[in-house]
């Protein structure tokens, strides 16, 4: 690993930090193949119950390296080739893990950077801090998985507002448009993901990635098929020891202790 970012894992919660303080943490192919690497490390950890990923200094992430990709010696086309190969990749694996992901957005998180948010499980987000869709008024699409999770956070009108217009969008707006779960003071961003992690932690992991498996589906499957996977999510539930302690502490009146 390099120093584009750095991975830190306390009390079982990998957080990893995107290590450009320079650039606004603007994702280069090796910040994004680092984010890869850290990403599959922590899914395929056992030990681990949860992944926050951050900003070092004044931002999130600026998004897509811009000057790096004019200045590739076979153009820009195959420089966010490659950038956006590496970034899908870490796209996929945050929606996909069965672990609860939490982007700490501490600063403006625009281009590639407002769309890794997100892709996260849960957004807390800084007062001070900004969301900016930022691609096209740049003459770009919208990549990193933003046309998939933008229109499911906000709606189509609203998702097709912020495509066309590309306004800066402030932590109050934010929160009102459902684009992030809650907004902190400057100082408390790392400690609120964290206090979050923690408090999903205290139920079962194993309903969570449930729950997150089946809700991913539901926007493409069709009713009947949804039923089967969530028949079958539930009997996997029951079967497992969380959902058996679950069920007794309901039934004992008591608080159930999961994840042991």
């Amino acid at each position: 690993m390099g120093d584009f970012t750095k991975l830190n894992i306390v009390n079982g919660i990998g957080q990893i930090l995107l290590n450009r303080p320079e650039s606004f943490n603007a994702l280069n192919l090796p910040t994004a193949q680092e984010l890869a690497d850290h990403l599959i490390q922590l899914g395929q950890d056992d030990d681990i119950q949860g992944i926050v990923i951050t900003g070092a200094g004044k931002a999130f992430s600026a998004g897509g390296d811009i000057k790096r990709a004019v200045s590739h010696p076979r153009g820009p086309g195959t420089a966010f080739h490659e950038l956006a190969t590496a970034v899908h990749i870490c796209i996929s694996e945050i929606r996909t893990t069965a672990k609860p992901v939490i982007a700490a957005i501490n600063g403006v998180a625009a281009g590639g950077g407002f769309s890794l948010s997100l892709a996260c499980d849960f957004r807390i987000m800084a007062e001070s801090a900004k969301l900016k869709q930022g691609f096209t008024s740049n003459a770009l699409c919208i990549d990193a998985g933003g046309t998939f999770t933008l229109p499911r956070l906000v709606g189509l009108a609203r998702a097709m507002e912020i495509a066309a217009f590309d306004e800066m969008i402030p932590a109050p707006q934010a929160l009102e448009w459902g684009l992030v779960t809650k907004v902190v003071p400057d100082t408390k961003v790392i400690q609120a993901a964290t206090e979050m992690m923690e408090k999903i932690c205290e139920k079962s992991l194993h309903t969570f990635r449930w729950s997150k498996e089946l809700l991913n589906r539901s926007f493409e499957t069709p009713l009947e098929t949804q039923l089967h996977h969530e028949r079958t999510g539930l009997v996997s539930c029951t079967s497992h020891p969380d959902g058996q302690e679950g069920m007794n502490a309901f039934l004992e009146k008591r608080q159930p202790k999961y994840n042991q």
